[in-house]
């Protein structure tokens, strides 16, 4: 069933655990993530990029993962994930999708927050909510100097949620898309904004983040975690094992990489909740 995410971030909140953000770009993935909430019982969010809804279709995407979570009774929702482009969100927000990303973390600060208020403004006719981003969550392969640069600034993060009125707000505090080994978090940093910004604060590119740390972010305010490069590496590995043998049926193969990816969701799923 679908639920509001002020709804999850109040009780999140009040529980002290984080809502898990799952990707998928097709059928197999989403029906792996809803049958880890429904095994496990834990809300969560599922989170379609640009990319995914480019390969799979606005409508069929949407209308995948809307029916998949009408016939469940756990709460989920749908979530526009890095949403760079303002007509690409509306076309999401007329759709149906009640909670968008806009990540505007690339452009001169001053032009963020124009088009980030320019979302938020959107968005609120529908009901929606929104999530910005605020220094820029980086990439494996740009090294780790580069990452530091881009970390997020507390005060400069407080600015934003005024000048903007955005919901939730994604930091970047050593979390790294591409899960590389061993991230570090600066949770100094963290506690830095956490007390400088009320409203629920997001971790990006947390596939690669020790148990201690993921522990260490929630306690310090951190609300919504995203998993992607985990599920596409499982899956992918799945197939690579199994599709060698060519007298199966192709649905076997697809069948064993959504068992897998289920692992991997139910994995952080009880993380998130403070289970494992």
């Amino acid at each position: 069933m679908f639920i509001s995410l002020g709804e999850l971030y109040k009780k999140a909140n009040s529980d002290g655990v984080a809502v898990g953000a799952f990707n998928t770009n097709n059928l197999e993935v989403t029906q792996a993530i809803v049958e880890a909430a429904e095994k496990t019982g834990f809300p969560l969010i599922i989170a379609t990029t640009p990319a995914a809804i480019k390969y799979a279709g606005l409508k069929e995407i949407f209308d995948i993962v809307k029916d998949l979570i009408d016939e469940s009774k756990i709460p989920m929702l749908i979530h526009l994930d890095h949403g760079k482009d303002i007509e690409l969100i509306k076309e999401c927000l007329d759709a149906g999708y009640r909670s968008v990303m806009f990540d505007g973390s690339d452009l001169l600060y001053e032009n963020n927050v124009s088009e980030t208020k320019k979302v938020v403004e959107l968005a609120h006719k529908y009901s929606a909510v929104v999530e910005a981003e605020v220094g820029v969550v980086g990439r494996g392969e740009e090294g780790r100097e580069k990452i530091l640069a881009k970390y997020s600034d507390p005060d400069i993060a407080a600015d934003f949620v005024k000048l903007t009125g955005v919901d939730s707000l994604a930091v970047s505090i050593g979390n790294i898309h591409g899960a590389p080994e061993n991230e570090k978090l600066n949770v100094d940093l963290l506690k830095e904004i956490h007390e400088k910004v009320s409203i629920p604060l997001v971790l990006h590119g947390a596939s690669g983040v020790s148990r201690a740390d993921i522990f260490a972010a929630i306690k310090n305010g951190i609300r919504k975690i995203n998993i992607d490069t985990q599920l596409r590496r499982a899956f992918t590995e799945s197939l690579k094992e199994n599709v060698g043998d060519s007298d199966k049926d192709i649905r076997d193969f697809l069948a064993n990489a959504k068992d897998d990816v289920k692992v991997v969701v139910e994995k952080y799923l009880k993380l998130f909740n403070n289970l494992e």
